[in-house]
């Protein structure tokens, strides 16, 4: 065995000597090359000793090769982000990752920037600064009340110190596609989807003639659509208009379509068919919000008695707006009891909408109203335990159900003249809808 045990040995360290020498020679080479110049290799070991060496030495041209090494006042950095009603310009440029005490003073005094974005939320804001984290430019962009145009806020830095300059440019409109599925509510889902609340707000209203948007959603409801996004610079100031959209209801679909028939004033949404999603009356004087009482009997939490609730109410903040369902005369407007603070408006064929607990009055009797105008306030004036809406609908002074008065009102149709158009523009925009939904299936997986 012994023999054996010291060949095998031998063996194994004639092995470990030749590893080694080609670790050794790999590293020489390799230096050697990164060196970019002459490398000598000595007393490695007896062989790599007598291994020939070769010198070699090329002059290398660097006038075509790119500076390696910048000036630091050179180097830009850019960051941008959306205002804060908390910010101050100390906090803006801070967040914004600079540190420049001058900036910050022209900033905090510029009237323009007091006014339109410091303290203000959602106005986006560039800026562009040095390796000291000075600032070299900041602009700030919001959209005009016009729509169509947004302003452009310059601040930058000179050699005699910062100027400032406003520029009016247009809106650049592009479309975005988004979907979901109900889990709990439509805005949980929306922000799920990374869809902004104007378009769910948007939806709620567009649907709001066929789906009960308080009482009937379902988990596993889905939807899908196509938006506009406004854009200034690239960046996206506000969303705008859906073009088109499909809820999924209970295993029902509903669909609708944006259109404007040549030479109208204004556009709707229609289904599929060329029906007009647009009713005589909206299904809610509030925009999307949740309900707390309906058209039922219930325990009135003042008389502590049980009694019929003619009427429909919605938990809403005080201040939030409350929107005429239809068009009409104001008959009344003013304190009255229990209401507290009421509006009644007139509306065609014997119809009367009533809007009580109103902190702000908008309009006065007489006044002639659209849908949708504002006629007042959430508020919780008269017998009211807090802040909501009272809503009633009346038929020649019968209590009506709301929801119900609004989904039989009457809808309109494409005009026979402009069908073909809507056909044309309904098969497009059905092509987008196939494509936004199917996004959905394609995250699911």
């Amino acid at each position: 065995m012994q023999p054996l045990f010291s060949l095998w040995a031998t063996r194994l360290q004639n092995s470990l000597d030749s590893q080694h020498r080609r670790i050794l020679l790999s590293v020489a080479v390799a230096l050697s090359v990164l060196g970019g110049g002459a490398f000598a290799v000595a007393n490695l070991d007896d062989g790599a000793s007598r291994l020939p060496l070769q010198q070699v030495v090329e002059s290398v041209n660097t006038t075509s090769l790119p500076s390696l090494w910048t000036d630091n006042n050179s180097l830009q950095l850019f960051r941008s982000d959306l205002t804060r009603s908390s910010d101050t310009a100390d906090s803006l440029l801070s967040r914004l990752g600079l540190s420049d005490p001058e900036a910050t003073a022209y900033l905090r005094n510029a009237r323009t920037a007091r006014q339109q974005f410091i303290g203000r939320a959602g106005r986006m804001v560039s800026v562009e600064g040095d390796a000291d984290h000075r600032l070299t430019r900041l602009t700030a962009r919001w959209a005009n009340d016009d729509g169509e145009q947004f302003t452009r806020w310059v601040m930058e830095r000179t050699a005699t110190g910062f100027v400032e300059r406003q520029e009016t440019a247009n809106l650049t409109v592009s479309s975005r596609m988004g979907n979901g599925m109900i889990q709990s509510s439509l805005f949980a889902a929306t922000d799920e989807a990374n869809i902004p609340d104007s378009v769910a707000s948007q939806l709620a209203d567009i649907f709001a003639g066929d789906i009960d948007f308080h009482r009937a959603l379902r988990k596993g409801d889905r939807f899908a659509v196509v938006y506009e996004s406004l854009e200034a610079d690239g960046e996206t100031l506000r969303t705008g208009r859906v073009l088109s959209a499909e809820f999924v209801n209970n295993g029902k679909t509903h669909q609708a379509f944006w259109f404007k028939e040549a030479g109208a004033k204004e556009g709707g949404y229609f289904n599929a068919d060329g029906l007009s999603l647009r009713r005589a009356y909206l299904t809610s004087p509030l925009a999307f919000s949740r309900m707390t009482s309906g058209f039922k009997m219930r325990f009135h939490p003042i008389l502590q008695t049980w009694r019929a609730h003619l009427g429909v109410d919605y938990a809403a903040p005080t201040g939030t707006p409350v929107r005429s369902v239809g068009q009409g005369i104001v008959d009344v407007a003013g304190a009255q009891g229990g209401f507290g603070n009421v509006v009644m408006v007139k509306h065609a064929n014997g119809h009367t909408t009533v809007y009580a607990h109103l902190s702000r009055l908008n309009v006065t009797r007489g006044q002639s109203v659209i849908q949708g105008q504002t006629l007042g306030l959430v508020g919780s004036t008269g017998w009211a335990t807090g802040p909501h809406l009272h809503f009633e609908f009346r038929v020649n002074g019968q209590h009506k159900d709301p929801l119900t008065m609004a989904r039989q009102s009457v809808a309109v149709e494409v005009s026979t003249a402009a069908r073909e158009q809507f056909k044309r523009y309904a098969a497009i925009a059905k092509i987008d809808l196939t494509a936004a939904a199917s996004t959905q299936v394609s995250r699911a997986e």
